[in-house]
This record gives structure tokens, sequence and C-alpha cells, in this order.
């Protein structure tokens, strides 16, 4: 799984995905239309005048030119004119262009002109001059006749002059079957599709009656599917469905706008792209569009007052009516001067007015795209903006007050529907900054993001909590608006920022911050220094001279000295500083919870569960505030998930009334993970490597890597889990890689590779032993067992036996009972009493844990020893999970039973995705081969099968199909 990030993170979460920095090569969202095009073509009969209308960035010339294209594939000589601002002043311009261009194809059709009309130019510049619509139609119609088959495509004729328009009328109405004309021009329409307020004069082509049967194309906006195959075939990868909404709500569907924002986020590398799906970037901000942007040249050819107008309403249109009155208070400029701006960037096509109620006039305006009015705003100075927001703020208090009356004749501002009221005037407040009453903003820039918290779509709740800090000057209140920010940033995943401003306090805190607040900010940053994986500055902080610079009493500095001594892999060091340091965090409910938790995971580190059990006993005190129960029920569940212990995480979730949901990505992934909801923990694993958030904690700090590579490797790409498994590699600095070891082992045994996946077992607990490590051994055990079971050497097994009995009778690990379980029925001889007895026994046990994998595991090991329907309920359980490569296993053992395989069809659609998804994989048809455990030439004969059916006609057409998330189908089969 990649995260698309680029050669530094290709090293860590391996190979990144191409993402192209050009638009594709076809377009988009237009099936529909170009249909229509080719029926008009097609047509002997059909109109002769195609008229293709859109608003700016709808794709006009982009599909005109394959018009051109459809034109030239019928044998027509195809003459493309582009008209221009200022053409319109030429009056019969653009036929003498169309009459040029026909002479001048003229001799490529090898044909003559006819008699008496050999110097055409003599009668046609004559024409021109005089203003002789009727002699041009004529000429020209004799032109076209003798170079047939030919097409005349004219682009933006919304500049060419209304003459020219009625010749090409005249023209349309009486051409031969093989003259065409497609002509393309802007027509402004509001969102829906509709004509915002009726068609300008600038708008569109207007034609004569005697066009005859024009046919008119009109190219709408595109749709949140043709977004999401816009982004597909940019990113070759299936994009997040919110990465589209993101898209959608910036753009509007404009094509240009869609196609302007994809490039910008290209250049940021804003987009990342994880196991074949495509994400926003945590945090990604809103690109500027620049000044090429056709969208800003519109605006600057447009001069002033325009310019100004759309700057000053890229703030406040907002407000509605209100906020012409605004604009000129902030602008200077006059009403008259506000309101023709307004009228001309409607024209423009770069606002829609938003029409009022019982023919009222407009409620206000809006842009039509949000990423121009993001672009306009951004280009506004730091005072500009302040000014204008500080307008929009005084006008909101002054209405919400009762005093708009009093201070104006104009009725009270009122935000638009169309705005985000939840957002608007906080933002407003945060950009007026001490242009505003001070001490009003900072408590309603708090209490607004307060309300937001936690904040999971980033709205602004940091932001706000930042804005309120720079405005506050009280030193104490300054001190605790710090605080929140501390703890803002934490919740929003910014931990770098979070660990910063906490030693900003610790440094030097005031009487207004609590011990129990100075222990939290403590741990917090030891925490998050771990998170950003600097090993050098934690080990520092293990040491107590790095604490005693700082002026905090001992129960804020010891436990997170502990803490940071545990985090860097030294348990034995954290364990016995909190075992001799526990007379001073032990009293106070509020600051004992985190040591408490850290001594129960270090002595499961250390193979002994009984502190943790007699923790998850004890009920919580119930003074505690809600943030610090939840924080404490989380670190528990993430130990009892850590153990692969589902119930017991279930059941402490539901006593602390908590929903799965409200889990921490990390701690929300293994429990599904555990659940067997593959899709849902999969689709929560690839946000999280594209957005960076996969930190979890020592000791379970591998598990989210492990669990994923299980996932990917089950489901046939084990070329992908290896390539995770590789960049999460030494991450850790001085931590044990142990479920690494036994995930890696998995892919090196399913690639035919068991003598280096010996290796990797062994030097794994090899390295857990001379640590004092025990925690995880039991997976390296049981796979190490299995392993020279499945080679029979029984007796170099007996040993990972005894390891595997011992833990399970320490720790009382149902897990590590499980394990121990399958290795011995393994190790026994196949089909035994002995086996049978302890197949039994595992099948009741996994079962009684309620984990799909786990239990379609455990039957397909007794199925093959017992009861053969096992194999069928294993089956079943495999597929719930989505594990196509199981699923195949257990298709061949149950056929070697003897036994049906259920679902024919279904059967074979799998084994098409599978072989499809290895091909996908990079693998080659001997790799292939050794996963599947069959023949080569078996290998070949399925991918000519799979190609016969799909109308695929190789590995990169199928690699193609799997990546942007399309049926295994060729486009034309």
């Amino acid at each position: 799984m990649d995260s698309g990030r680029g050669a530094e993170t290709g090293v860590v979460r391996g190979a990144t995905a191409t993402w192209a920095d050009g638009a594709s090569g076809q377009l988009v969202g237009r099936e529909q239309e170009l249909a229509e095009l080719e029926r008009c073509l097609d047509d002997p009969d059909g109109p002769g005048l195609v008229l293709v209308h859109g608003e700016r960035g709808a794709g006009r010339s982009a599909f005109a030119h394959v018009a051109a294209e459809r034109l030239a594939a019928r044998d027509h000589v195809v003459l493309p004119l582009v008209c221009v601002r200022g053409d319109q002043d030429r009056p019969l311009l653009l036929a003498l262009r169309v009459i040029t261009a026909v002479r001048e194809h003229r001799p490529v059709t090898g044909r003559q002109p006819a008699a008496g009309r050999a110097n055409l130019e003599a009668e046609v510049l004559p024409a021109t001059a005089r203003g002789d619509r009727a002699a041009l139609a004529d000429a020209l119609l004799s032109a076209l006749t003798h170079a047939a088959p030919v097409a005349v495509v004219v682009d933006d004729a919304q500049y060419a002059d209304a003459a020219s328009l009625g010749v090409l009328g005249a023209v349309a109405a009486r051409r031969p079957p093989e003259v065409r004309l497609v002509i393309t021009s802007v027509r402004h329409t509001g969102g829906a599709g509709d004509a915002a307020s009726g068609c300008r004069q600038d708008q569109a082509v207007g034609l004569p009656a005697e066009a005859g049967t024009a046919r008119t194309i009109a190219l709408p906006r595109l749709t949140r599917p043709q977004l999401a195959d816009m982004v597909a075939r940019r990113s070759q990868a299936a994009p997040d469905p919110a990465l589209v909404a993101h898209v959608l709500g910036l753009t509007r569907g404009i094509p240009a706008a869609a196609d302007a924002l994809l490039t910008e986020w290209s250049r940021r590398d804003a987009v990342r792209i994880a196991d074949g799906h495509a994400f926003l970037a945590a945090s990604a901000p809103v690109p500027v569009l620049p000044d090429e942007d056709r969208f800003m040249r519109a605006l600057h050819e447009l001069g002033e007052p325009c310019r100004t107008t759309a700057a000053a309403l890229s703030v406040l249109w907002p407000l509605g009516r209100t906020a012409v009155a605004l604009v000129a208070g902030s602008t200077g400029l006059s009403d008259q001067e506000v309101g023709d701006g307004v009228r001309r960037l409607i024209a423009a096509g770069l606002l829609d007015e938003l029409p009022g109620e019982d023919g009222g006039g407009p409620r206000g305006w809006m842009f039509r795209s949000p990423l121009m009015e993001h672009a306009t705003r951004e280009r506004l100075g730091p005072l500009e903006r302040a000014r204008m927001s500080a307008a929009a703020v005084e006008a909101l208090w002054a209405a919400r007050d009762g005093t708009a009356a009093a201070t104006s004749p104009r009725r009270p501002a009122v935000l638009l529907e169309e705005a985000d009221t939840v957002t608007y005037l906080p933002e407003r407040m945060a950009d007026a900054g001490v242009l505003i009453d001070r001490e009003r903003a900072a408590a309603e820039l708090t209490a607004a993001a307060e309300a937001l918290h936690p904040d999971p779509e980033d709205r602004g709740m940091l932001r706000w909590f930042r804005a309120a800090l720079r405005l506050i000057e009280e030193p104490a209140a300054r001190e605790l608006a710090l605080l929140r920010c501390v703890k803002a940033a934490w919740v929003v995943g910014d931990h770098p920022a979070a660990g910063r401003a906490a030693e900003t306090i610790l440094r030097d805190p005031s009487d207004v911050v609590s011990d129990p607040d100075l222990h939290e900010l403590a741990i917090l940053q030891v925490v998050a220094v771990t998170s950003v994986k600097d090993w050098p500055q934690l080990s520092r902080m293990g040491a107590a001279e790095w604490w005693d610079r700082l002026p905090l009493p001992p129960e804020a500095a010891l436990p997170a000295r502990a803490l940071a001594l545990c985090m860097s892999g030294r348990w034995p060091e954290g364990l016995d500083l909190l075992s001799r340091t526990e007379p001073v965090w032990r009293p106070d409910p509020h600051i004992r919870l985190i040591p408490e938790l850290a001594q129960a995971v270090g002595n499961v580190v250390q193979g002994r569960t009984d502190m943790l059990a007699r923790a998850l006993e004890a009920p919580p005190d119930p003074g505690l505030p809600p943030e610090a129960l939840y924080s404490i029920a989380t670190g528990y569940t993430l130990q009892l998930l850590g153990n692969a212990d589902l119930c017991g995480a279930m059941d402490l979730l539901k006593d602390h009334g908590m929903p799965p949901e409200a889990l921490p990505p990390t701690s929300h992934f293994l429990l599904l993970h555990l659940q067997g909801r593959w899709d849902d923990a999969l689709a929560l694993a690839r946000g999280m490597v594209a957005k960076d958030q996969t930190f979890i904690a020592p000791p379970q700090h591998h598990l989210f890597a492990a669990g994923t590579a299980a996932i990917l490797l089950a489901r046939g790409k084990p070329t992908g889990a290896a390539r995770l498994i590789a960049g999460e590699r030494g991450t850790h600095e001085g931590h044990v890689e142990i479920f690494l070891d036994v995930a890696e082992a998995a892919v090196l045994r399913t690639m035919g590779r068991p003598d280096a996946a010996d290796r990797i077992l062994r030097g794994g607990l090899r390295e857990a032993d001379a640590r004092g490590y025990v925690y995880g051994t039991d997976e390296l055990a049981a796979a190490l067992a299995m392993l020279r079971a499945e080679d029979g050497r029984a007796d170099a097994a007996a040993g990972c036996l005894w390891r595997l009995e011992e833990l399970a009778g320490r720790t009382g690990s149902g897990r590590t009972r499980l394990l121990y379980l399958l290795a011995s029925a393994r190790v026994r001889q196949q089909g035994s009493g002995a086996a049978r007895e302890l197949l039994h026994e595992a099948v009741e046990l996994a079962r009684s844990r309620c984990q799909p994998f786990e239990t379609a595991v455990t039957l397909a090991a007794a199925g093959d020893a017992g009861p053969p329907e096992l194999l069928h309920e294993a089956y079943e359980l495999y597929g719930e999970t989505g594990s196509l490569l199981s699923r195949f296993h257990t298709r061949a053992a149950m056929r070697e039973a003897g036994l049906t395989v259920p679902g024919r069809r279904q059967a074979t659609a799998e084994n098409e995705q599978l072989l499809a998804t290895l091909v996908t994989e990079g693998l080659a048809n001997r790799q292939i081969a050794t996963v599947l455990r069959l023949s080569e030439d078996a290998v070949a004969n399925r991918l000519s099968r799979l190609f016969a059916r799909t109308g695929l006609r190789s590995r990169t057409e199928v690699v193609s199909a799997m990546l942007t998330g399309n049926p295994l189908t060729a486009p034309d089969h």
C-alpha cells in the first residue's frame, strides 16, 4: 500500500503510483453529447449545422476538436477556425475567413473550380466591401460544394460578427449533404443548467430563421460520477468519495475548473495514492489558481471596477443584498460602480445572480466556481482582507444586536442560505483580527471552536482557537488559550504543532495551569515526539536532566520521563522508574491514569498480564473529566485489540458507552480487522496511509502495517504486502519488529520461499529473547512451528510448541492457546486421534472468539483431518472477508476431498479477479503458479481464457482496468 507522495515516502511506504500531470486525452462525461453528434454526422438527412453551447470552462473547444476528429475519420476535409475578441466589430470577417480556408484546401481535393468561377476573389472581396451577404453566401456555398465532403468547425463563435453568422445560417439552410458546419459558443447557464437571467447578446450565437434544421448540443456541468471518472483517469486509481466530493464542492462540476484544481493539486503533491486508491492529503490547502488560468484571465480582461468588485465579493457575497453597500464602503467605489461591476461579472459568467422571491429582485450573488472565489480572495492583501472582514463582522453583529436599523436605512445583514453559516462569521472574525472588538471576537471564536470539537473535517476549530489566542492580551487568559490550542492540534492530528505548543507552556507555566494539566502536557509532548519518530529526542527525554530544566512538579515530570523510556523500547527502565516513584504519581486519580496504563502495558511486554486484568476490572473514577475517561478507555481498548481479544474490547467499549466509531483510526482499524470487516478496514487503512495517520504507540506500533499486509496477502496481493512491510522496517528505532517478521514470513511462504521465512522467524525470536520481550512471540513461535511441520521437521518444531504451551499457561491468552492447538495438531501425525482432539478444541475456541478470518483458518485446518463440512464453513467465512487467495486454496481442498464447490459462476468470477489481481501485482506466470499452487501451463491457459472473455488484449490493459476500478472488460467489448 503506497502513499503516492514522491521519493521520500516511496522509501517509507513503497513505490509511488503515477499521477498524470496533464488532462486525459479523452473527453470525460461527454459520452451522451458525443453520441448525439455521431447521430447527426451519420444521418444523411440530418442537420447540416450543429451548435455546441456551454458556459466558460464547459469544454467547448475540446468538444470541437473531437468533432473535427470524427469528421476527418469520415473523410471530410476539416477546416478549423477560431474567433477571438474583437472579431464582432469587423463585419463579414468570419465569412471571408471561411471562404479563404475552403479555397486554400481545394487543391488538396484534386478538383478544379467551376467554369466562370476561377477568379472567385474578384467577386468575394467587392461583395465583402459592400456588405452583400447574399453574394457571399452564394460564393461560400459554391466553394463548399466543390470541396465536399468538407466540414467547417468554428470555435468561440460568441466573438463572431453578426453578418457572418447570417451568411453561415443561409449556407446551412441550402448546403448539400456532404457539407457540415459545427459552431461552438459560450452560453452561461445557472448551476442547474437553466439560463440564469435570459440570453444576453454576448453570450450565445444567434442565427437567422433560414438556417433550417440546426441541432443544438448543450454541454452541462459534470456530475459526481463523471468527476470521479476524471480523477480516476488522471490518477490511474479509484478515487476516494471524499476527494470527489471536495472536487465537486470547489468546482460545481465545471470541467475546466475541475481540471485546474486537479492540476494544481498534482503540482503540490496533494493527491496521494494508496493501494490503488486516490486520496486528498491531510490538511491539503485549496490551491490558488495562477494568473494564466482561463477564469483569472477572464476577470483580468474585464478591468475595473470588475476586479475590485470581485475581490470584495469574494469576502462579502454571503451577506446577500447587503454586500453591495459593504463593497462600496470598503473599497471606495460608488454603489453605481459596484452594480455595474456585478452586472459585467454576471455577463462574463463569473458570478451567478440568485433570484429573489415574487420578482423582488435578486437575493444576492455568488461565484460560479468556489475555486475562483478562493483564488480571488487569496489575492487580497492582509489589510484589505481584514478591512472587508471587519465590515462583515460589524454588519452581522449589528443585525444580531438589533442596532442595524438605527445606524443604517438598509435592511439588517443576513447570511444567504447558500453560504456556510457555521464557519462564515468565525472565519471573518479570524481575518478581521484587531480591527474589531478583541474581547468579543475572542470569546465568540472560542465558543465556535468548542462547538466544532473534535472537528474531524477540519472546518476551523484549530484555526479559530489560534485566532482567539492572537486577540487575547491578558497573560493568564493567553496561557489557557494556548492550552486549548495544544489540545485542539492534538485532536486534529497536528502532533508536531501540539508538541511545540506544549513545550512553550512547560518551559514557563503560570499558576493558571493546574498540575494535572502540566502532567497532561508533558505526556502529550512525549507522545508527540514518538508520533513523528524523533528517536534521538525521545532518548533525551528518557534522561532526568532533560526534565530537570523544566519548572515542573515531580508528578508531571516523572511519569512523562518513564513514558519516554517505554516509548523508546526501554521497558525495564520505564517500569523501574514507575515503581520507584509510585508514591509521587499514585495519589492523584487524574495523574495516575497514564502511569497505571504504562505499567500494565510494560508487564504485558514482559509476558505478565495480571496487572492489565486488574486494571480492566477496576471501575474508573466517576469524578474524572470526559476527555480523560475517553483517553484511558481507548488506551485499554488498544491493549485488548493488540492481544487479539475482540470480545474483551467490545465489552470494554460497551461498559464505557463508546461506539466503535469513536475509537482513534488506528484502533478502529484493528477492531475492523478482527471483526472480519476487511472492506471497511482497507478503506480506512488506505486513507490513513495516504494522510500519514498510521501512528500507533509501542508495543502495538507495527500492528497496523502487519494487519494491513495480512489482508492484502489473503486477497492475492503479496507484492503490495511485501512493499508495505519493507516500508515499515526501521521506522521505530530500537524497537523489536515481531509483527513485521510474522507478516513477512507469511508473504515469503506464499511466494515459495520457506527457507527465507524460517530465517526471518528465527531472527525475530532471537531478538525478542535477547531483550526479554515476550509480547507477540507466540505468533513467531506458531508460524515457525507450522513452517517446520510443513517441511517434515517435527523435531525442530518441538521447541516452538513448548514455548507456546508455556506462554498460553502464563498469560491465559485465548489467541496463544489457539495458536498452540493448531501448531500442535499440525506437528502431530495428520489424521491421528491426538490431532483430531486438538483441532476439535481449536474449533470450539475459535468460534467462541467471534473472529471470522481466525475461525476460517481454524476450520480449514480442521477440515483437512476432520468432518469435510468444516471446509464449507471455512469457505463461506473467507468469502465474508473477501479473502480471494484463501478462498481459492479452500476450493482446491474441497475438490480434493470430493466436495462440491457451491456457486460455480461466482467461483469462476473470483478466479478471474484473483488472476487479474496477481497480474496487477506484477507477478510473472511462474510466480503466479507458485502463489496459486498450479503449473505454469495452467496459469497460461487461465490468462488466455481471461483475455478471451473480457476482450482485454494485454496485461497492461488488465492492470489499467484493475487500478481504475473498472470491470474486467475492454471498452469496445
